[in-house]
């Protein structure tokens, strides 16, 4: 009895190493279908010159921007050191007043600050400006490129994430899984 049971582990162990390889076999050769290619897009963006003239007309209006940040923040601190100095000689309606002057200082700072360098800041639409037309001009290069040649994928290796910079549409999956969840047209 316990001969055929060990026989069964022992099949059932078979089948499924068969079953593995050939799994195994069925991915390879459907990836050897496809071709892909790599961009190292670092190496590009650094010998295109209009990316170069972009980062140094940013970097030069994000020093104009700090320095006027700084400014503010500079005149806020001699503000209070003042009234550090003075704190003692005023009345509670002049403190008050100078602690609101020094506050407001502050807060116009830091909106400069959020104008300049926040999440939809200038620097922030400066950049989108200058860098996405040079971005879309690498896409269109790599999409053409990939489209003769044949490539399906082409995946940026000079990224931490090795992000995918072209994908071929005739390999996107997308309509038939929402198909197969039942949400396809």
């Amino acid at each position: 009895m316990n001969g055929i049971k060990n026989n069964r582990k022992q099949f059932g162990k078979a089948s499924k190493i068969i079953a593995l390889c050939f799994l195994f076999n069925f991915f390879a050769l459907s990836l050897s279908a496809q071709k892909f290619a790599l961009i190292d897009m670092e190496y590009v963006l650094n010998n295109v010159p209009a990316y170069e003239r972009a980062n140094e007309q940013l970097n030069q209006v994000s020093k104009k921007w700090q320095a006027e940040v700084e400014a503010l923040n500079t005149e806020a601190n001699t503000m209070y050191k003042n009234y550090q100095n003075e704190v003692v000689f005023l009345s509670q309606e002049q403190k008050k007043k100078k602690q609101e002057e020094i506050l407001a200082k502050e807060k116009q700072a830091a909106d400069l600050k959020r104008k300049y360098f926040g999440p939809e800041g200038e620097l922030f639409k400066k950049r989108s400006s200058l860098i996405t037309p040079i971005q879309e001009e690498i896409y269109n290069a790599v999409k053409d490129i990939s489209e003769q040649r044949g490539y399906s994928l082409v995946i940026d290796r000079a990224s931490e994430t090795a992000g995918i910079i072209y994908g071929s549409p005739k390999i996107d999956i997308s309509n038939e899984v929402l198909q197969k969840l039942g949400y396809g047209q």
